[in-house]
Parts: C-alpha cells; structure tokens; sequence
C-alpha cells in the first residue's frame, strides 16, 4: 500500500499537482474480506469490485466498518438494483438503459450514486464503454436523473508499455472532460489508470486510480458474479 502511495506522490509531483487530488480505488474483486480488513487497518477506505453477489458478501462481512464501495466495470440490467441499493459508486456506465434503472432503483433514503461515463477510447470491440463522440450526449441524459450524480468519466486503455501511448489515451479522455464542461456540464472525476500505467494517468490529470495488483497481488480466481 505504502509503495503505491509513494509512486502516485511521484507522478503527481512531476505533475506540478498536490498528490492529495488523487484518490486512491483499491481494486479487491477475488480477494476475501480479510485482505479488506487488513487494507483497512493501514488507512485505505475506498474499494472496488465487479462481481455483485461477492461483494455484497463482502458488505455483510465488513459492515463495521466504515468503508466506501464502487461498483467498476460493465453493468448489466439485471444487476442494477443491487448496485444502485448498496454501492456509492459506479463507474461503468455507458447507456442511458442502465442510467435510468439505477436511478429508479436507487433507494430514496440514500444519496445519489456517484456515476462515471465509461468511454472507449480505443474503439475496442472486448471492452465496454460508448465513443467519446457520444459522452456528451449521455451526460446530458443522466443529469437530470433525480437517483444519479454524474462526476466524471472513466476508461480502461488498451495495455501498453509505451508511456507515450499511456499518456496519449488518457490525456483524450482528459480533454473530453474539459470540452463537456465547457457545454455546461462540470465533471470532476478522471477514474483513469491502474498498477501498470498510474503514472501516466496521474500526469494527464487522473483524479482516482484503480489499483489492484499492487496492493493485493495477482489476482486470484474468479468466482461466478
């Protein structure tokens, strides 16, 4: 943990940017509560999972705790109403389908879910995520949404040890932030870079990072959602 807050310090002080503006997501899908637990214990609060029926078992397990959960990655139908009853965030939406049936499930005595557009920067046909030519009309159809808080925008680049082409993805979704600010829509979320490219992310303006190997190690197996 300590290693992954040292090098996000790095990067943002080559930014010129306070290492404080970014937060960072621990990414603990296939990991078990007590490795939560143990995060925990040395001072991280936020956690990221993809597998609804793992986390909410997580969520019984840990309840004494107080811990903040962000849903990331795809998000299908039939999985909305659990997301919008037990999670703060969500960072995978890319249709106005799934916007409104979290917005419709998302329980009255709660806050609204804090969302982020997932954008496809790279036009891959395996990841989610719509076009950056449609994020602007996606934002516009989730602000109104009473359930729903739009933040910001998030994307998963294809891999690449070329740090000119990390930089490059992320900086676009960067200035696709600021160009749906300037249509009057202020997002300040960039939920952009994980334990190979944080770096990257954090010089082109990266405000959460979502880290999962580095803290937890490699991945284990991964359970049915």
């Amino acid at each position: 943990m300590q290693a992954v807050h040292e090098r996000i310090a790095a990067a943002a002080r080559e930014a010129g940017r306070p290492a404080q503006d970014v937060a960072l997501l621990a990414i603990s899908k296939t990991f078990p509560s007590s490795a939560i637990a143990e995060a925990h214990g040395a001072g991280q609060r936020l956690f990221g999972e993809n597998y609804v029926q793992e986390a909410l078992d997580k969520m019984r397990d840990l309840a004494h705790l107080a811990l903040e959960w962000h849903y990331v990655g795809p998000i299908q139908s039939n999985k909305t109403r659990p997301i919008a009853e037990h999670f703060h965030w969500a960072h995978g939406v890319d249709r106005e389908k799934i916007a409104v049936r979290l917005s419709q499930s998302r329980p009255s005595r709660l806050p609204p879910l804090q969302v982020c557009i997932q954008v496809n920067l790279g036009a891959e046909a395996t990841k989610s995520g719509i076009a950056p030519d449609q994020a602007l009309p996606l934002a516009r159809a989730i602000v109104p949404l009473p359930g729903l808080r739009l933040r910001g925008l998030m994307t998963i680049p294809e891999p690449s040890r070329d740090i000119g082409l990390q930089r490059s993805r992320f900086r676009a979704l960067r200035e696709l932030r600021d160009e749906i600010t300037r249509h009057g829509i202020p997002l300040d979320t960039l939920s952009m870079g994980m334990s190979d490219d944080l770096e990257a992310a954090v010089l082109e303006g990266a405000t959460l990072v979502r880290i999962g190997t580095a803290i937890f190690g490699a991945r284990q197996a991964i359970p049915a959602s």
